[in-house]
């Protein structure tokens, strides 16, 4: 009964982006940072590791991140769901070779994460409006909070906390994360070409993985028409708008750069 009131008061999604003309400066400043330095150093990891390297390396890190689902899931009152993550933590850590092979998986015992702005939008805590941070990206007012309180349940973060080593070194382990998980971003690179405008397919996206995540991948009905907007019709004729002006920009742009041959 509690999970289901949980699901209950789980607030609607919303469009608006009140603060867009900050979250613009940010977005392009994170756009800058990415392409100089992050970017690079992903492309860099990709050429000397291989795929299976790659799965590998992702699976521990995926593995070693578990314990921030299973107090979640504790959180938001769902204790089958803490019960299957923690059934995946320990199979995968013992017999997966501190998570770097996914027994668990194969046993039917599929990963589903879970962070604390989920907790929070599962006890009725509304969404806020959305924001982007220097150097992390999309997120919103609510979901925010899960920086601070979800680093309380991460061993990466515990394991840099707790160790100074020479020259920073502690930081190795939370750096190759990062690097994993922005090199695991480049495959998905694709879907931005003919994107109109970069930052609202990233805002767009965000609000929909959400939306995807607090309801464990089944949002309601009620909840996807939310977040598209009431006026569906409306909707498409002004992105079909937006995307004819912006093929505009870019043949304009090709008929006036000088002819070289």
């Amino acid at each position: 009964m509690t999970i289901l009131l949980a699901a209950c008061a789980t607030p609607m999604p919303h469009k608006d982006d009140p603060l867009e003309g900050f979250n613009r400066k940010i977005y392009a400043f994170n756009d800058l940072a990415d392409r100089a330095v992050i970017r690079p150093v992903a492309v860099g990891y990709r050429k000397i590791t291989n795929a299976t390297a790659r799965r590998l390396i992702s699976n521990f890190f995926s593995n070693i991140e578990e314990p921030i689902t299973i107090a979640n899931d504790v959180l938001q009152a769902n204790l089958p769901e803490a019960f299957r993550a923690t059934s995946r933590f320990a199979i995968n850590t013992t017999i997966g070779v501190i998570g770097f092979f996914d027994p668990a998986s194969e046993l039917g015992i599929h990963a589903s994460d879970t962070d604390f702005g989920v907790t929070l939008a599962k006890w009725g805590v509304p969404d806020g409006p959305y924001l982007v941070l220097p150097l992390y990206g999309s997120t919103s007012v609510r979901d925010i909070w899960r920086l601070p309180v979800d680093t309380y349940f991460d061993p990466i973060w515990y394991f840099t906390d707790v160790n100074h080593f020479q020259f920073h070194a502690q930081y190795l382990a939370q750096a190759s994360y990062l690097v994993t998980l922005r090199s695991a971003g480049i495959d998905a690179e694709g879907l931005l070409e003919g994107a109109f405008d970069p930052y609202v397919f990233y805002r767009d996206a965000y609000w929909q993985h959400r939306l995807f995540k607090i309801y464990r991948g089944e949002p309601p009905l009620e909840a996807i028409q939310a977040l598209q907007g009431t006026n569906e019709l409306e909707d498409a004729d002004k992105l079909l708008e937006e995307q004819q002006k912006y093929e505009k920009q870019q043949e304009q742009k090709k008929n006036d750069k000088p002819d070289r041959g």
